[in-house]
Formats: structure tokens, sequence, C-alpha cells
């Protein structure tokens, strides 16, 4: 023990000999470098340069943060120049800075991220918002601020709640620019909308760039315009795009946080100057309204005197974010030496191979605390003038969340917030988060937005480009049927019933419509209507109108209005008449009622007979009487008419039930046999769909109709069994002709086309149920507003009459004799009657339940040993108790002495 005692002693004398004082892990310096790279003539740069000072001045008078050490931050001017920034960044590098503020933007941001990796130095910046440079690529760039993919999510929601489709996207064309925009599609595919055309600008855009780039946006369909660019070009584009009358009522402009940041920074602004922002949206990065943000906000005046020759500035979101960046790094730093983090450089062996040359590429060095440095800051939890700073783990600040701002006047008004939380909502987000998130549409809610052109009204968002085009719409050429959709020969003109709704429904549209129709097809054939749809989503058909019906295949490739025409797929055959004959007394009633109720006529003519024959002599005597008596008493209920009396309850029970059964079924024989004989009757051998699914007979169907895929696609019928057919006489011909001489046992068509053909041909009719439901409808590309506008224009038409007023201007015809006529004969079926004949039937067994009930307790049993008689005796003799003693029962002395004799009732008790 001595000995270990001894060694721990001379360890320690060598420890404090060595060094001269007994050191930690750890030793802090008394001052940490950092760095920082700032644009100081820009708007975020001026701002975040006077926040950025006063927080190493706030921190380095504060004990607590570093325990004495003090932070020196040297500042470098990039003049918003990539490549300055990139050779400042590397002028740090080789004084050995433990972290680098900044850069400004996001284009010097992805090359000095390159050189943070390979030198293991963190990057912190509060303005560049780039989503891509939070990916794995850049491990050692931080940013301090919020990325840009929540301000387009921000901006997608936005779009969505209005019930926008499709916006424009106006950026300058870099790093910042495409990236962000790229996220805004994405953010807007996930709402069903999209980005219909992107207008790239310059980075150093001019008057006449911008210029060009509005002309080309003013050509467009969409009226939505995402301005997603810097300050400078942003103003200048605004103020061209009224110039342009591109600021009036119609049109709506979104402006990501650029816009506001000028409005803090710069307020208040020129009247001229506001008069360029009018109705604009925008967003600004939340803060909520903390103790630490009023005060910061209170000293701002005193920290901006003198440090602008012009003018005073106000503090915006980028100088909230700079001053937390600091403390962020303070407190990170913090953390490092506590984990006994020292700071120590060693050369970089892949740039010592570079020594010589004016560069000086050697003279940077790795920083070997640089690992945990930024892990100490991917862990800081603390809370700043912008709220509470927390990192997820994919390296953004917790709790995204963004105010949406309407410029209106000499300032603004707040609509709402939008948080990753919950999405818009006019509570803050504070509020939010004490409750459960709640995404739901019916939770998502704005303030009212006074728009462009002094209006609340929601702009529509969408107008016909102004460059001259016409949409071309394509009209389905058609050689049958010509009542729908016809074109006047030698002409481009176009007629007929699907054209009048579709004019009549254009005509009620609060804007003009400037189109062409375009004939699709070779004119001697009917058209494909799915290659048509097709077509529009390929571009080379703006629209599709005509007899086209609505089915599963062409609404995924296109959307379609609200239908116009109500049909579906019928079975279409030839009839024959049903003539009257000797025999037509028959048909009303099928053979099983037939059957059913002869059989009833007997049994109840049997069940009378059983139930009366013991006490009524009219049913009595030989079998011969007795047979004779029962069948006249069954037919004669028909008519009332029976001259036998019954003398017993059960008897007169069940015969006043069989009597109202017989009142209905006279009374709907009557009244079935009547149409019969008044009426033409209509037979066909086919009885709808069914029928032809079971069948090898050929069918016939309308050419480029929807039918053919439907019957071989859904139902399994074989091609070969299909017959094309062109027009009205090739169905009546095929029809008349048969499968036997070449011709088809049906035709399967859409409802609309069949009506019109039975209007003149009588000889034809519809067999069975419409199988299918397909209205017709026009079509339109995908998410297509216009598509909705003709739907409420087409309900209107509906409502107020003028649809039907087409439909019989071209579709009327003078009714066949046909009319009226049924194509089936309906005979009373079994199943009608089921209840009656139920309730006739339950009232017979229950009287014959009581009759033998009554029977038994009346026959005497054999007196002697019990056990004596077998039960099958008992049987045969009450069998023949009831067939042959019912003299006896009628004559009571003989009935009482025999009885008194030899038996005893089975009722009463057994003597023995």
């Amino acid at each position: 023990m001595t000995r270990v005692w001894l060694m721990v002693l001379v360890v320690f004398c060598h420890e404090i000999f060595s060094n001269g004082v007994v050191t930690n892990i750890s030793t802090r310096p008394s001052v940490v470098d950092i760095g920082a790279i700032l644009a100081y003539k820009s708007t975020i740069g001026k701002v975040a340069k006077v926040a950025i000072e006063a927080a190493i001045e706030d921190v380095n008078s504060d004990p607590t943060v570093l325990a004495g050490t003090k932070i020196q931050l040297t500042m470098q001017d990039s003049n918003y120049d990539g490549f300055l920034g990139i050779v400042e960044t590397l002028q740090f590098m080789e004084k050995d800075k433990v972290a680098i503020i900044g850069p400004l933007n996001s284009v010097t941001a992805h090359v000095i991220s390159q050189i943070s990796n390979e030198l293991q130095v963190p990057l912190l910046s509060y303005s560049a918002t780039d989503p891509t440079l939070s990916s794995l690529q850049f491990p050692f760039f931080v940013r301090t601020s919020q990325s840009d993919l929540f301000q387009m999510a921000a901006v997608a929601e936005i779009v969505d709640y209005y019930g926008w489709k499709e916006v424009i996207a106006l950026y300058v064309d870099d790093d910042y620019g495409r990236n962000g925009i790229v996220a805004l599609g994405d953010k807007l595919a996930e709402k069903r909308c999209k980005i219909s055309y992107k207008a790239p600008m310059p980075f150093e855009a001019t008057r006449d760039d911008i210029t060009d780039v509005l002309i080309k946006v003013s050509l467009t369909e969409s009226r939505i315009i995402i301005v997603h660019t810097y300050d400078g070009q942003g103003s200048m584009v605004l103020n061209l795009a009224k110039y342009f009358g591109m600021m009036e009522s119609g049109f709506v402009w979104i402006a990501t946080n650029w816009l506001s940041t000028i409005l803090d920074t710069y307020s208040p602004l020129a009247s001229d100057v506001m008069d360029d922002f009018q109705g604009v949206i925008t967003l600004r990065m939340y803060a909520p309204n903390s103790k630490l943000k009023r005060k910061f906000v209170s000293k701002w005046n005193n920290l901006t005197k003198g440090k602008s020759a012009n003018a005073s500035f106000g503090l915006n979101t980028y100088g909230l974010y700079a001053y937390d960046t600091v403390w962020l790094l303070a407190h990170a730093i913090d953390a490092f030496f506590n984990q006994g983090g020292v700071i120590s450089f060693s050369n970089d062996s892949r740039l010592t191979e570079l020594h010589g040359g004016s560069l000086r590429l050697d003279s940077l060095n790795i920083f070997n605390g640089g690992n945990l440095l930024l892990k100490s800051i991917l862990q800081v939890n603390m809370s700043g003038v912008t709220g509470p700073i927390e990192f997820t783990p994919d390296k953004d600040f917790i709790n995204p969340a963004f105010e949406i701002i309407n410029v209106i006047g000499t300032g603004f008004i707040r609509v709402g917030y939008w948080t990753n939380y919950s999405g818009l909502s006019v509570l803050s987000p504070e509020v939010l988060y004490t409750k459960p998130p709640n995404r739901s549409s019916a939770n998502q809610r704005l303030n009212s937005v006074i728009w462009p052109g002094q209006t609340t009204q929601l702009p529509r968002g969408w107008a016909f480009p102004k460059n001259g085009r016409k949409l071309r719409i394509g009209v389905p050429t058609r050689v049958s049927f010509r009542e729908f959709v016809s074109q006047v020969e030698g002409t481009d003109i176009f007629k007929g019933y699907c054209i009048d709704v579709f004019t009549t429904a254009l005509s009620l549209l609060p804007y003009a419509v400037p189109y062409k129709l375009v004939p699709f097809g070779d004119g001697r054939n009917n058209s494909s209507r799915t290659e048509l749809v097709r077509l529009i989503t390929t571009g080379a058909f703006d629209a599709a109108i005509g007899d086209i019906s609505i089915t599963t295949d062409r609404t995924r490739m296109v959307d379609f209005t609200q239908p116009y025409v109500e049909s579906g797929l019928v079975v279409v055959a030839s009839v024959k008449e049903l003539n009257s004959n000797a025999w037509a007394f028959f048909r009303p009633f099928t053979p099983m009622m037939w059957l059913v109720t002869t059989i009833s006529f007997l049994v109840v003519g049997a069940v009378v007979w059983f139930l009366e024959r013991r006490n009524n002599e009219e049913f009595q005597g030989t079998p011969k009487k007795q047979f004779s008596t029962v069948l006249w008493f069954s037919f004669s209920t028909m008519f009332y008419a029976q001259m036998v009396k019954t003398e017993r309850n059960p008897s007169r029970i069940v015969l006043l039930i069989w009597l109202f059964v017989v009142l209905i079924i006279n009374a709907s024989y009557t009244a079935s046999l009547a149409s019969i004989l008044t009426l033409q009757q209509l037979s066909s051998p086919i009885k709808g769909i069914k029928t032809l699914i079971n069948s090898n007979d050929p069918i016939g169907y309308q050419q480029g109709s929807y039918a053919r895929s439907y019957l071989v696609e859904e139902l399994g019928i074989h091609e070969s069994r299909l017959v094309p057919l062109n027009s009205a006489e090739d169905y009546a011909k095929a029809l008349k002709d048969g499968p036997q001489r070449g011709g088809v046992v049906a035709v399967v068509d859409d409802r609309a086309y069949v009506e019109l053909f039975l209007s003149t041909r009588c000889e034809f009719s519809i067999e069975g149920q419409e199988f299918i439901k397909a209205g017709w409808g026009f079509a339109f590309p995908r998410d297509s507003p216009l598509a909705i506008d003709m739907s409420t224009a087409i309900l209107k038409l509906s409502e107020n009459g003028d649809l039907q007023r087409i439909h019989d201007k071209w579709l009327m015809r003078s009714a066949c004799t046909a009319h009226g006529t049924t194509t089936q004969v309906y005979q009373l079926q079994l199943k009608s009657f089921q209840g009656l004949f139920a309730l006739w039937g339950f009232t017979c067994l229950l009287a014959l339940i009581v009759h033998f009930i009554t029977l038994a307790c009346k026959f005497p049993g054999v007196v002697g040993p019990r056990g004596q008689s077998s039960i099958y005796e008992h049987l045969q003799k009450f069998l023949m108790y009831v067939w042959e003693n019912e003299k006896k029962d009628k004559d009571p002395s003989k009935r009482g002495d025999e009885g008194a004799s030899t038996y005893k009732c089975v009722c009463n008790r057994e003597i023995i």
C-alpha cells in the first residue's frame, strides 16, 4: 500500500514541476477569435453588422457566459460579391478562426462550406436560406435562421388556401433563387398545385432584363406570381409591374421575406415606393414578442446612431437572428471548453504539398476541435430575442413560423401566421403550441386581404393570355347522329346539341374566351373520343367538346366539367308484337302461379271437407259423392258461388281467409288481362346484358365508342363477337338481318344515341336496365380553372331551363307509335302473393290442429292393463274412429252405452 501512494506522489510532483502549476484537461484562453463576413451596404448586412457588434459587446460584458473569456471578432466586407467573400474566408482561415459568422448569401455559402468542411471550421449563417445547404454535403454549415423550405411550404399553403392551382415563379437565377423555387415546386405538388411558368432573372438584372421577363409573364395564363429574389431586384420588379398594369385587379403578388425586410428596415417608405407594393402579400420570419426582444428593440435606435450617413434604419428579422447567432456561438464555445476542448490548429497535409506561390494555401490550418465545437453548437438550447433556439436532427431551428403580411396604404396589416405545427391560422404560434396540432382544412384560416386594385374580392387567379393565341378546342367528327355534333360542309362552323350547350355555357362566363373549334377525325368514321382526350395531355388541343362520355380511364388524363347529359350503356334489340289469341287469358299468370293457385283451390276444398264431414251431411255419402262435392265447393269459391254451407267455426274461418285471397287474385288477374288485351305487347328473346354475356351471338357497337373496351375488358366478351357500326342505318340493318344473315343479335350503345335512334324505329327497343352510368362532359387539361367555371355555367343552364330547351330543339322527334307500349309481358309472379298464401296456409294448419285435438279428446281408449295395446294399434283405432264413427258420434244413446261399458276418454285418467 505504501508503494502505491508513493507512485501517485511521484506523478503529482512531476506534473507540478513540468508545468509550474496543476492543469485541468482544458485551459480556457483569454480570447477566442471568430470572423464575420458581411456586406455593409446591403439591407441585411448593415443591420446585421450593428446587431453582431451589439451581441459581441453584450457577451463580453456578461461573465456568466464564457467565464472571463472574451470573443474577438474580425469583420470583412464582401461588398455582396461572391468572389470577395471566398477570398476573405481564406484570409480568415490563415488567422486561425474557430468559427465564421456568414456569409450573407447562399451562393457564397455553397463555396465557403467546402472550405469549412476541409478545415473543420463551423460556418454559421443567419441569411443563407437555400434549403440545399442543410444537406449532408455540408456538415460544417449551420443555418441560424429559418430555411426557405419552410417559407415555400407557407407559400404553397397560401396558394392552396385560396383555391389556386397554378402559379408563376419569378426568381433570381442563382443557388438561392433556383433551389428555393425547386422547394416551392415540391410543396405545391403536395397540394396538387404546380408552377406553370418559371421566369428567371440574372443576378444583377437591369430594368431591361426585368422588362423582358415581365412581358413574358404577362402573356401567360396564371395571375398568381411568386417573387423570390433579393430586395433590390424585387423592388424593381414591382415598380415595373405597376408600370405595365400588372398591379391591377385580378393579379396576385406574393413576395418572399425580402419585401418584409425592406418594410422593417426603411419604414416609413416614400409614398411613391409604397404605391408599388399595394396589395402584395409577403412573409416575415416570426419572432415572439418576448421580454428579451423588447429590450433589444428598445435600444436599437441608440445602437444605430451615426451608423449611416444617409438616414437611420430599422431592425429587421435578419438583425434579430444575427444577434442570436453570436449568443448561440458563445454558449457553444462555453460548452466546448466545459467538455475539455482545446483551441489548436494543425497543418493540412494536402495543402502543404501546394507550398510556394503567392496564394499561400499552405498557411491554412485545420481546427482540431472543429468537430467538438460543431457538436456543441448543434446541442445548444437557449432562449434568444427570436424565441427558443434549438436544432432538430436536420439542423433546422425548431418551431419554424412566419407572419403573413398584406401591404396596405402607408404600412401593412397581418392577415395571419403559418407554422409547421398547425399550418395557417389567425392565432399566434405561442397559442397554437399550447393546443394539439390541427392541420385540417376547416382549421386553416386567414383574415381578409386587400388585393391589388384595392379589392377584397378573391382574384380568380388566371386569365387568358394576351398573346393573341386562341384555345384550340377539338371537336370529334360524326357520320351518324349528327344532331349532337356536325360540321357545316365547306366551313369551319359546327352545329348540334353539344355545340349549343358549349356556346351557351360560355356566354355565362364573366370573361371572354378566345377559341377555335378544330375537327378531329377523318370524316368517314366516328372518331375515337379516348384518343381525342389523350391529345389534350400532349398539348395538341387545349380542350375537347362534343359527345364525350366521362369514363374512369379518361378522368385519369383530363378534368371534365359537370355532365350536361346523363347517359349510360343500354342494349337495343329487335322486338315482335304479341297479338291476342285464343289462349291470351292464360298470360296474366306465370305457369308457377297457375299451378300453385290450382293446388290451393283443391287444398281448401279438402280442408273444409275434413273439418265438416263429421257434422255436415253435405260432405258425407259415398266416396264418389264426397269427391265431387269437394271439387264443386273448391272451384265455386272462385266466383263466391259455393252452394254447400259450412257449419263449424274452424272451416268458416278458413273459408273467410281463402275468399280474401281469391278476391286479391281475381282483381290482379282482371287488371293484368285488361292490360294484355288493350295495350300492344312487344317481346324479345334478349332480356338485357346478361343474355348477351351468356350467348355467343355477335353484338354491335358504335365505332369510336367506349362501349367496345367496356364489353371486352370489363365484361369479358370476346372481341370476335363485336361488330363496329357507324350509322343509325347500320344499326337497323344489322338488327333486322340478325345473326343468321350476318347481322347482330343486339347493339350496345349510349342511351342518348339509342333514344334518338328509337324515336322513329318502333321495331326495336331497349332491353333490360342501363348497366353503366357515364354522363357527357367537356374535357380540359388537369386542374384547368376553366373546367370549374364551365361546370358552374352548365349548372346554371340546368337550373334556368336553357339546357332542356336546347335538348328539345335538337333531340325532340315525333314519337313513334311504340311509345306507350311495353317490350315485356309483365306476368304476375308467385312472389307477389306469397304473403297471402302464407296467411291462408297458416289458418288451414291451425284449424286442422284444433280439429285433431278435439277428436283426440273424444277418442275412447282400450280398458285393460297398461301397455297391453301398442302405439300402432292406438293410431289405427284412432284413424278408424275418424273415418267410420261419425254416425255414432251423432247418436247419443249408442255413443253413451258403448263408451260406458268398454272405454274411457283418453283425456281422463285411464282405469286399469
